[in-house]
């Protein structure tokens, strides 16, 4: 379908539903530039959200018999 089809069709179409025809454009033009925007990562958006305890390093008693003596 070309465009002048595209164009005739809308034409023939009542003016509230050529409207909605409008509307819809929009809809999906304003889509397209959202998902055309990068997103940028803002530096330190995570802290505070994890917790580092002292003893991170440390090993787990569940692999103590693993280890070495």
């Amino acid at each position: 379908m070309s465009i002048l089809d595209l164009v005739a069709k809308i034409e023939k179409l009542p003016s509230d539903k050529q409207t909605e025809v409008e509307d819809f454009v929009d809809f999906l033009m304003s889509k397209q530039q959202v998902e055309e925007m990068p997103t940028k990562r803002q530096f330190g958006s995570g802290k505070g959200m994890f917790i580092m305890h002292d003893d991170f390093d440390e090993p787990l008693d569940d692999f103590k018999e693993y280890m070495y003596p």
